[in-house]
C-alpha cells in the first residue's frame, strides 16, 4: 500500500485531484472507492494498474501516473502497466521505455518488421525510441552496426552562409542525433566507435550507391526528403538490416512545390509485406506538457486556416458565376 500510495500519498492526492467526484478512503491495506458508476471503475482500474507497476519495481511518479490517467482515459486496449514496464534500454542509470500505447506499438512494429516508418509531431518519441532499438540491437549483437543519417535541408538557412567545412556545415543538422546518442551510450566510447565504423552518422547524400548490410538504418527528418531520395534510401538496405524511417509530415522545409517523400511513402508501399507505418499524435508527446498543447493550438490554427482559405475560394467561385450571369446576356447593339 505504501508503494501504491507513494511518498506522503502524492499519487492518492494526485489521483484526488484528477477525479474531484470520487471519495477514496484508506484503512490499513484497504482502499474504498465511493463515486458515480461511470468513474469509480476506472479509478478501481487506475489503482490495479499502480499496483502492477508497484509488484514490477517500477516507481510510482506523478509523471507515471499521469501517463496511466491519460491511458486509461483513451480506454487503450493496450494494458498501462505492460507499456511502462516495457523496458528497452538501461543506461546510466536510466531506464528508457514507451510510456504512451502509441509508442509501445511503434516499438513492437520495430521488433517485428524490417521496414518501419515512424510519422508524428515533435517530442513523440519517434527518432529516440528507435535509436535506443538501434543500440539494443547492437548490445544483442543483432547487427554489428548503426547507421543515422538525415536530409541537410535547413529550415530558413542555407548551408553555403554557415562558416566552415562541408563537416562543419552539416554537423548542426546531426546533432540531435548526436545528442540522443549521449543519452544512451558512455559518451567517451562514440569517438572509439564511430572510429571504428560501429557507428555512422551522415547525411542522406553520402548514402547513394552503398548497399547496408547487417545494419540497423535510421533516417530521422524524412519529410524533408524527396519521392527520389526516399526511394534511394529505401533501396540501400542489405541482407541482416533493419531500416527505421522517422518524420512530420507536418513539418517540411523543402522549397515551395517539391513533393515530400515522406507523405507519398505510404500510397507506395501500402500492402507490401514487412513493412509498417506507425503514426502517432499529440497524445504521444512525452516532452514538457507545454509541447502537447503547443503541438494542439498549431493544428488548431492550421484547420482555421484551411476551412479560411476553403471559404475564400467557395466566395471568389461565386463572384466569378455571378459576374459570368451578368455577361451572358447579348447586348443590343445601337443603330
Amino acid at each position: 500500500m505504501v508503494h501504491i500510495l507513494g511518498p506522503r500519498d502524492e499519487a492518492l492526492r494526485y489521483v484526488e485531484e484528477q477525479f474531484p467526484s470520487v471519495s477514496i478512503h484508506v484503512r490499513g491495506n484497504e482502499l474504498t472507492i465511493v463515486g458515480p458508476p461511470a468513474e469509480a471503475p476506472n479509478i478501481k482500474r487506475l489503482f490495479e494498474e499502480v499496483a502492477a507497476l508497484a509488484e514490477r519495481g517500477t516507481p510510482v511518479t506523478p509523471a507515471s501516473l499521469a501517463q496511466l490517467v491519460a491511458m486509461l482515459r483513451e480506454q487503450t486496449v493496450t494494458s498501462p502497466s505492460d507499456v511502462l514496464t516495457h523496458n528497452i534500454l538501461t543506461s546510466r542509470g536510466r531506464t528508457i521505455r514507451p510510456k504512451t500505447a502509441n509508442q509501445k506499438d511503434y516499438v513492437d512494429a520495430i521488433d517485428a518488421n524490417t521496414v518501419i516508418f515512424g510519422i508524428g509531431p515533435a517530442g513523440t518519441g519517434k527518432t529516440y525510441l528507435a535509436m535506443a532499438k538501434a543500440v539494443q540491437a547492437l548490445q544483442h549483437k543483432d547487427v554489428s552496426r548503426i547507421i543515422l543519417t538525415r536530409p541537410a535541408v535547413e529550415a530558413g538557412e542555407r548551408l553555403g552562409f554557415l562558416p566552415g567545412t562541408l563537416n562543419d556545415k552539416i554537423d548542426p543538422y546531426l546533432r540531435p542525433l548526436y545528442d540522443a546518442l549521449h543519452d544512451m551510450i558512455d559518451p567517451e566510447s562514440i569517438p572509439r566507435l564511430m572510429a571504428a565504423g560501429t557507428i555512422e552518422v551522415a547525411p542522406l547524400a553520402y548514402m547513394r550507391g552503398r548497399t547496408l548490410n547487417d545494419a540497423f538504418i535510421i533516417l530521422d527528418e524524412a519529410q524533408n526528403t524527396t519521392p527520389e531520395q526516399m526511394k534511394m534510401f529505401l533501396t540501400r538496405l542489405g541482407f541482416g538490416s533493419k531500416m527505421v524511417v522517422t518524420g512530420d509530415v507536418t513539418q517540411v522545409d523543402l522549397p515551395s512545390g517539391t513533393s515530400s517523400g515522406l507523405r507519398i511513402v505510404q500510397e507506395i508501399l501500402d500492402g507490401i509485406e514487412d513493412v509498417s507505418f506507425s503514426v502517432l499524435d499529440a497524445t504521444d508527446v512525452v516532452r514538457h506538457r507545454l509541447v502537447s498543447d503547443i503541438v494542439d493550438a498549431y493544428g488548431r490554427w492550421d484547420d482555421r486556416q484551411r476551412a479560411k482559405a476553403e471559404r475564400a475560394r467557395q466566395h471568389s467561385d461565386r463572384q466569378r458565376r455571378s459576374a459570368g450571369a451578368e455577361r451572358s446576356p447579348a447586348s443590343k447593339l445601337e443603330p
